[in-house]
């Protein structure tokens, strides 16, 4: 028996144990009348998981019909009604962690302690839009002479957001609950190949009492079912979170309908390493956030950018600590990498490998499949790459377990490097230097700079991008919420 199937959780097992797992859109299973079927496979093993519905566009929009007709409603609520209703979900997703999490780590191939994680996350960020929604005055009085003039918030309506497969129940949580709390419905399109903790989701918000039709979740591929949802102009707000080639697509479609649209974006992060940093300290965090999820992490640092008086001790000590990962499937605790999400991406990133090193980049360690005993699955080595900066391995983003190794000698040539790209998500800079830390932060485009760690999510803290990485407003902030809010203006002339 697989270390898939023995490590399953009894409440995991049985929901599995239904093969098929239809869309659930106002209140109940909704199924594709036409049959059609999209196999979920565990990319840790290869071994078949579930058959998800595949819906059409009329099944599409027949979601939004039902999201919209169950606004009125949840909008009309008070709002110590509403967030109660949201607090018991959030409750109730942090008592079905365990098994959440578990689905999600079989689904996505994440490491399951990281899936229990990202499950914590959801719960949290819930909370805090809940709490944040309590603060809204909807009214806004508007000192303007000769004039009795205010401004008026209230919801916008039935919402579509169009999730990736890296983090699926995470970043449901980021795009609706401001959503939700902000007194609006939400229709949400999983990836195709991770749509279970969301369909899971959608079943545990009926249990606890959330209005039928306003978690709705439709499932299929992105092409048919995601690009209906995209074009439907009765959606009143849109959210997309994935490539850039796909979220152009979005963003124009959604323009010529004139609905306001969101786009999180990819990245080809940048770390920026000083001389006066712990090597050690420094090169075990860098490693850690590259293995992070295998690299599928789209404001992951892949760019390592090195001062050369530190450079090569930097790099052995990176290809030391790579060549020591455990990888392995999601639900062995011994685990510390897992697989990419499926084949496809697995052949993209080491694609990715040959063509940069034909380019003439280096191979530092890794550079191929990874082997885990019992199981067929989707797994890359932990690999370093190094060389020119104009390889297309440190131009284009590979998302995958590959960093790319540069070198630079002053700060101003750091910064050139840093903002020598399309994209503009995250980037990070190291140093004892707190100055020199804060000049370069702010002197790099993108929408996100850290400093001394990377990959940071504070709520409370916008994050979002710029350049091909994104528009239409961040995540995790009071200004998400506001989003949430269309704003009438009342004037009366005295």
């Amino acid at each position: 028996m697989s270390v898939s199937t023995s490590n399953r959780l009894p409440e995991v097992a049985e929901f599995l144990s239904r093969g098929d797992l239809p869309s659930f859109v106002g209140g109940k299973d909704f199924p594709a009348a036409s049959g059609k079927v999209v196999a979920t496979l565990d990319p840790g093993s290869g071994e078949h998981l579930a058959n998800i519905h595949d819906l059409d566009a009329s099944e599409i929009d027949r979601a939004v019909e039902i999201a919209g007709e169950a606004f009125p409603a949840w909008a009309a609520l008070s709002y110590d009604d509403r967030s109660a209703i949201l607090l018991r979900l959030a409750d109730a997703v942090e008592e079905h962690k365990p098994i959440i999490a578990q689905i999600e780590a079989l689904d996505a191939g994440k490491i399951e302690a990281q899936a229990q994680g990202d499950v914590q996350n959801f719960v949290d960020t819930l909370r805090y839009f809940v709490k944040l929604a309590g603060q809204v005055e909807p009214r806004t009085k508007l000192d303007v002479e000769g004039y009795d003039a205010w401004t008026y918030k209230q919801p916008w309506g039935a919402c579509a957001f169009i999730f990736p497969w890296n983090f699926p129940f995470l970043l449901i949580g980021w795009g609706i609950s401001p959503a939700l709390a902000a007194g609006n419905t939400v229709i949400i399109k999983p990836a195709e190949d991770t749509s279970m903790s969301a369909i899971y989701l959608a079943r545990l918000a009926k249990k606890v009492g959330v209005p039928d039709g306003v978690i709705n979740v439709v499932t299929g591929r992105g092409a048919t079912a995601g690009a209906a949802l995209t074009a439907n102009p009765n959606i009143k707000r849109m959210s997309f979170t994935g490539s850039p080639e796909v979220g152009q697509l979005v963003g124009e479609t959604c323009g010529r309908n004139l609905v306001p649209v969101k786009l999180e974006l990819g990245g080809k992060g940048a770390a920026v390493v000083f001389d006066d940093v712990d090597v050690a300290e420094t090169a075990e965090k860098l490693v850690g956030a590259i293995t992070f999820h295998s690299g599928q992490v789209c404001c992951d640092a892949t760019r390592w950018l090195v001062h050369r008086n530190i450079y090569d001790e930097f790099a052995e000590r990176c290809v030391e600590l790579m060549k020591n990962v455990r990888v392995g499937h999601p639900l062995d605790p011994s685990s510390e990498m897992g697989p990419v999400v499926n084949p496809k991406q697995r052949e993209r990133v080491l694609g990715y490998l040959e063509k940069g090193q034909a380019q003439g980049a280096k191979c530092l360690c890794g550079g191929g499949e990874a082997t885990v005993d019992g199981n067929d699955g989707n797994y890359i080595e932990p690999s370093l790459l190094a060389g020119s900066m104009d390889n297309v391995a440190a131009r284009e983003e590979i998302f995958g377990p590959v960093a790319y190794l540069g070198v630079f000698d002053s700060e101003e040539e750091a910064i050139e490097l840093v903002n020598d790209t399309q994209y503009g998500l995250a980037n990070s800079v190291w140093t004892k230097d707190m100055d020199r830390a804060a000049r370069v932060a702010e002197s790099m485009v993108a929408g996100n700079s850290w400093i001394n760690a990377h990959n940071v999510f504070a709520q409370g803290v916008p994050y979002g991008g710029v350049n091909k990485s994104g528009l239409g407003g961040g995540v995790l902030s009071v200004e998400t919420l506001m989003d949430y809010y269309r704003s009438t203006s009342v004037v009366r002339p005295l």
